[in-house]
């Protein structure tokens, strides 16, 4: 049996270097090494330019070259050869460099399983409660209601409804919303929104929703809206229970219930009484006077934007603004805005709306 040296000095026995506790045993297998290479790969961190017959000893020479082959095809060990044909010997690779990428796969596999085990667990609830015939669900924590939102959009098959209040802490920020909203609509599913005007008034968000409309969602604005909700098929909302709770949010899940049918009315009312944000690219009439800006400038006042946020929106200067929207008042004869908005309807430059009046609009 071949006796070592210890880094204290010590004379000692090769199997017991590198011996550790059960505990940690023979944590380097859940990397994806084996029993042998664990071993082995221990052996050599203590042991560089180590021999094979210095590795003797719980293991077989067979074994020991098993692992000394795999451990140096993987990169975890290093091999020298001398040229005069001595023995080979062998070098443990930095366990940084050569066990950190496999940590860091293994860990992102995790973060992978824990969500596909949360994903299971709200369609394991979602199931029972459905099966139950329970009319509402109750969702506790971001996490949670994140995960159940994500996956009723997944699900959606037809429609999917939103109101989107100016909400100090979303579960998921507007850009996310966005781009969930846009995969739904590559499936073919129409997409309805009701915003906050406010997030008009911010130059990020605001590109966000015109780039939204122009993937043909609708959206439609108005001054204030109640509470978020999402309303998938008709046939199952989420809203908050508590609007005002900011920290550790708690949800509720509807399913069809007279409940629904009311959420889905509240949806409808506020799609109905809100000013339409039509595409920035939307094309005028061949006869139409009015320059393609103008009608921009025209249609976000109409929305109800003030000139500094309309200025900030199109990249032009808050006088630039002024300067055009009086130009058009001499060119039509409007003596107000509210005129101007009334010869712009008339004339075909504002986008086709339900049945939105006059009355409505903020000019």
């Amino acid at each position: 049996m071949a006796a070592t040296e210890t880094r204290g000095g010590e004379p000692g026995r090769a199997e017991d270097i590198g011996q550790r506790g059960p505990v940690d045993g023979a944590l380097l297998t859940l990397l994806g090494l084996g029993a042998e290479e664990d071993a082995v790969y221990r052996l050599l961190v203590d042991r560089p330019d180590c021999e094979p017959d210095a590795l003797a000893g719980p293991l077989s020479d067979e074994a020991v070259a098993r692992a000394l082959d795999s451990l140096v095809e993987r990169g975890l060990a290093s091999a020298d050869r001398p040229e005069s044909g001595g023995a080979v010997r062998y070098r443990a690779a930095s366990p940084v460099l050569a066990l950190g990428p496999l940590l860091e796969s293994r860990r992102s596999a995790l973060h992978r399983v824990e969500s596909l085990v949360g994903d299971l667990s709200e369609r394991h609830r979602s199931a029972q409660m459905y099966g139950a015939g329970a009319p509402v669900e109750v969702l506790s924590g971001p996490a949670a209601i994140r995960r159940r939102l994500v996956t009723m959009q997944q699900r959606a098959t037809w429609e999917v409804c939103a109101l989107v209040p100016n909400s100090p802490m979303p579960v998921l920020t507007f850009q996310d919303n966005q781009e969930m909203d846009s995969a739904v609509m590559r499936r073919g599913v129409t997409q309805r929104s009701v915003v906050d005007r406010v997030w008009l008034e911010q130059p990020v968000t605001a590109a966000l929703l015109m780039s939204s409309v122009a993937e043909g969602q609708h959206i439609s604005v108005t001054d204030r809206l109640p509470i978020k909700l999402v309303i998938v098929d008709r046939r199952i909302a989420l809203l908050p229970l508590d609007p005002e709770r900011e920290e550790e949010p708690v949800a509720l899940v509807v399913h069809r219930t007279g409940l629904l049918t009311a959420l889905v009315s509240l949806f409808e009312e506020h799609f109905e009484k809100g000013w339409r944000l039509s595409p920035a690219g939307t094309e005028l009439p061949e006869e139409s006077p009015v320059a393609a800006i103008d009608r921009q400038i025209v249609a976000l006042l109409h929305v109800g934007l003030t000139d500094a946020a309309i200025a900030r929106q199109l990249g032009m200067g808050h006088r630039t603004v002024q300067r055009r929207l009086h130009a058009l008042m001499d060119e039509v004869g409007a003596a107000t805005r509210f005129q101007l908005g009334w010869y712009a309807a008339r004339a075909g430059w504002l986008p086709e709306t339900s049945d939105n009046s006059l009355a409505q609009s903020h000019f």
